[in-house]
């Protein structure tokens, strides 16, 4: 059996894949608002910066990059999960008993997936792989239409044309699958 090691690097470029535990729920875009200000929160009090994020209903997808002299990805994650679920509505919390014995509040899946991004292409692929993913999963036809996403930031900063996305290879279309 091989032992699994996460790599932790200062300051390093990390894409990460975060669902909800029950993946038929949608409330990463119900509760938008609560999500965003969770968002926030985390930074505030553990600061990365985000070079692409894409929140679908049930999961969401982003490349971000840790300060200089940090590497704890997944306190940042942690909290980021705990803060949401605090804002939730109670009847959105329903842990089973293994959950309550853990604390947990019944609402993310307990681990996530994450990647360190290797090079320029490994990044350029991830963030394609991040803003093409409502399309992928049949939310919108194109990129643009998918309001929940920093895809819009990227666009206005000049980095992508608006109707990007349409000549997409397969390759990074599925590059994971969530």
């Amino acid at each position: 059996m091989t032992n699994y090691r996460r790599d932790y690097t200062k300051g390093g470029v990390y894409f990460f894949t975060v669902n909800l535990q029950n993946r038929r729920r949608d409330w990463l875009v119900r509760y938008m608002d609560e999500f965003r200000a969770a968002y926030r929160e985390t930074l505030e009090h553990y600061p990365f910066e985000t070079l692409a994020i894409t929140i679908l209903p049930d999961h969401f997808h982003c490349v971000v990059k840790l300060p200089e002299g940090d590497d704890d990805y997944s306190r940042r994650m942690r909290v980021l999960k705990t803060n949401f679920s605090k804002r939730l509505p109670h009847h959105c919390r329903q842990p089973n008993r293994s959950q309550s014995l853990r604390g947990e509040l019944g609402i993310w899946q307990r681990r996530f997936w994450e990647h360190k991004i290797r090079d320029d292409a490994d990044l350029e692929n991830h963030i394609f792989y991040t803003y093409y993913n409502p399309v992928k999963h049949g939310y919108v036809s194109q990129v643009s239409d998918w309001a929940h996403s920093s895809f819009h930031r990227d666009v206005e900063r000049g980095l992508f044309p608006v109707h990007w996305g349409a000549g997409l290879p397969i390759s990074v279309r599925d590059l994971y699958q969530d």
